[in-house]
């Protein structure tokens, strides 16, 4: 490949370098943020006080004459009955009907106990590979699990633009699918400050970026659990939606049923379903349906029709 050609294809790669690899890559569409909803639960109001009860004296039998030389005895005092105790009751506050506050039971995942996917990634309209990634997962038997991906620029990409991003997602398996706790990310070694922390309590995540805490609906994902999410949605064929966290901010997806294709990729053919998004881009992936529906194919087009592709060259699973 000619040098010249070589230092254009460097331009280019900057210029898609946050799409193909930042931490918030728009895998699928966004639409408009749904309007949160604020609720304010108030405290019952008191039990009001109890009545004392009146205590009445027992009644006196009439005295007896006194014998001779015998002392009159005292007159019985008044026998007091005492009202019984107040038992106090404990008043549970009103706990609001939201899937928020209901901690689901575990799960068994779909995929086995732990593996990894590997991908390489190209640019379409030279056929030339600019980078790879490598995603791992790892469900535990007390229903956790902790997904890792890396993804850097290889060859004369790495040599032109060195990048290197680390993210980790974290949280339980619940009978919905994955329910992420928290999400980080590194950059070349650094905190990318990209991360997010969900409190599945009160229905909200807190975003790094900018400190905001934004409100977050049943089945939220971020960014890396997102892809092995896919498994856990019904009737997907016909379509869905899903909201996605991505370290920078918090956005429903829409997701288009393109219907079922065989593919071949270095991994091997999969049977697949294919889901495409389209916005100012347009975001397609390829799930294999055989195999726990893992992502073996994903292609990223621009606005201005440039296209990168990444494609799975290793599934190791036991």
């Amino acid at each position: 490949m000619p040098f010249a050609l070589l230092i254009a294809l460097a331009g280019s790669l900057a210029i898609h370098g946050a799409a193909l690899f930042g931490t918030d890559v728009e895998l699928f569409g966004s639409e408009p943020e749904p309007v949160s909803l604020r609720a304010e639960i108030q405290p019952p109001p008191p039990p009001p006080a109890p009545v004392p009860e009146v205590l009445h004296p027992a009644p006196m039998p009439p005295a007896k004459p006194a014998k001779p030389g015998v002392l009159a005895s005292a007159r019985p005092s008044p026998i007091a009955v005492p009202a019984p105790a107040e038992v106090p009751v404990e008043i549970a506050p009103e706990v609001p009907s939201t899937a928020a506050l209901i901690i689901p039971e575990p799960a068994k995942p779909i995929l086995p106990a732990s593996g990894v996917i590997r991908f390489a990634i190209f640019k379409e309209s030279i056929g030339f590979q600019v980078g790879r990634a490598e995603h791992r997962w790892e469900f535990t038997e007390d229903g956790r699990y902790r997904l890792t991906g890396i993804t850097e620029t290889s060859g004369l990409a790495a040599l032109l633009k060195p990048v290197r991003l680390e993210v980790e997602s974290s949280g339980r398996l619940v009978a919905g699918g994955l329910q992420p706790e928290t999400f980080r990310s590194l950059k070349n070694g650094k905190d990318a400050n990209e991360n997010a922390d969900f409190d599945w309590s009160t229905a909200a995540v807190r975003l790094s970026r900018d400190g905001s805490l934004r409100p977050i609906s049943p089945g939220a994902q971020d960014i890396l659990s997102l892809h092995y999410q896919l498994a856990y949605l019904g009737k997907l064929a016909e379509g869905a939606s899903i909201d996605v966290v991505t370290g920078k901010k918090y956005e429903r997806y829409a997701l288009d049923s393109l219907g079922e294709e065989e593919i071949e990729v270095p991994a091997g053919r999969f049977r697949t379903l294919h889901l495409r998004a389209m916005t100012d881009n347009t975001t397609e992936i390829w799930i294999a349906l055989d195999r726990g529906r893992l992502p073996v194919k994903i292609r990223f087009t621009d606005k201005k029709g440039e296209s990168f592709e990444q494609v799975a060259t290793e599934l190791g699973m036991p």
